[in-house]
């Protein structure tokens, strides 16, 4: 099986350029970053979740996340500006492409009853997201050295100019899209 980037470079490029119309390779939409969040909402009682969080995705992405901090107080969700609340990660270039490939071929399969990612998660410009109920679909996580079992977002962010280019790029990259029942 190729690698994303090749299978974009000589697959999926010259696909959509025909299925497209477009006049130059510059039009042709492609993935520009993969950004991975998890919020963790009980940290503002419990310090350590952050930990075993920061812990989880850096195993997934292979890089280390940015702890997200609260941006203001609210008083009824016992949160004060500045605690931290969640973790994020920005792929690009080779890792966000190595991502690509252990998503579509190692963990979705792995999400139990999977029949497919929606198609309802594209936001109107070509970027999609994905959230995941459990972080151990993704085997580099060891559950031995998690407290608790937490979902996370990942969103393609593409130079698609709507949805249409956007599902027919991840489609052509080897995204498993749900059918439509017949």
């Amino acid at each position: 099986m190729k690698r994303a980037k090749e299978r974009y470079l000589e697959d999926v490029a010259p696909k959509l350029k025909e299925q497209f119309q477009y006049q130059s390779v510059m039009q042709i939409p492609r993935l520009e970053k993969i950004v991975i969040n998890c919020g963790v909402g009980e940290a503002v009682a419990n310090s350590k979740a952050i930990e075993n969080v920061v812990y989880a995705v850096t195993q997934i992405s292979g890089q280390k996340p940015v702890v997200t901090r609260a941006k203001k107080s609210i008083a009824s969700f016992k949160l004060r500006e500045g605690v931290p609340i969640g973790v994020k990660v920005t792929l690009r270039g080779q890792r966000m492409y190595d991502f690509v490939d252990r998503l579509f071929a190692i963990a979705l399969p792995r999400v139990r009853d999977f029949r497919g990612t929606p198609t309802k998660g594209f936001d109107g410009r070509g970027n999609y997201t994905l959230g995941l109920k459990e972080q151990i679909v993704f085997p580099e996580v060891n559950l031995d050295q998690l407290d608790k079992i937490r979902g996370l977002d990942i969103t393609f962010v593409t130079t698609a100019r709507n949805n249409d280019e956007g599902k027919a790029l991840l489609e052509h990259l080897g995204m498993p899209f749900r059918k439509k029942a017949a």
